[in-house]
């Protein structure tokens, strides 16, 4: 491939972003990350292993630089030839099929078959707290309301169901309860 702005330039000077650009300018088609990395090592006469070590920083600079843009599925074109408004119908083109329709899906009643999208949810009507609305706390300043209230005192029954048992079982099995002292207090007699 011959680039005519780079005439008189020795190649080993030239950043492989440059030859990109120049590439693309010259091909003026978007072009696979794959493609064009050959394109540039060709025209530079890198090798292998100077590709492998450069490729990444190859990318990154593409990133980087503002003439480039990444159309998706690794293509790359210049920033030049799209305006600004059509860049983001060419990135998301791929999926206008999938905006179109929701999907459907069929429920069976009693005696009709009802169909019913996806995107149909039971609008559940919450209670909006605006800024300085005042509003039922408990003892450690959290906000409850009705709901919060019968879910805890259910909470709290079933802690105390809990507690009762425990009194009763004191000794389970032939175990017995042992204070702390006694156990330290054996420690201290070994020693």
């Amino acid at each position: 491939m011959e680039l005519k702005q780079f005439d008189g330039q020795s190649k080993d000077e030239l950043a492989m972003v440059d030859v990109a650009h120049a590439i693309l300018e010259q091909t003026g088609q978007v072009t696979n990350y794959n493609d064009l990395l050959v394109q540039v090592a060709e025209y530079l006469n890198i090798d292998d292993n100077e590709l492998e070590a450069e490729m990444i920083q190859f990318y990154t600079d593409l990133n980087i630089d503002g003439r480039f843009i990444s159309l998706g599925s690794n293509r790359w074109g210049l920033r030049s030839w799209y305006p600004i408004d059509s860049i983001d119908e060419e990135i998301t083109h791929d999926n206008d099929e999938e905006d179109e329709k929701p999907r459907r899906r069929n429920r069976k009643g009693f005696d009709d078959e009802i169909e019913v999208f996806e995107d149909d949810e039971e609008d559940v009507e919450e209670d909006v707290v605006e800024f300085g609305d005042r509003v039922d706390v408990d003892e450690h300043g959290v906000m409850v309301d009705d709901e919060d209230e019968e879910n805890l005192g259910e909470y709290k029954a079933d802690l105390e169901d809990l507690g009762d048992d425990d009194d009763d079982d004191e000794n389970i099995a032939g175990l017995s309860v042992v204070d702390d002292e006694d156990v330290l207090g054996d420690d201290d007699e070994e020693e």
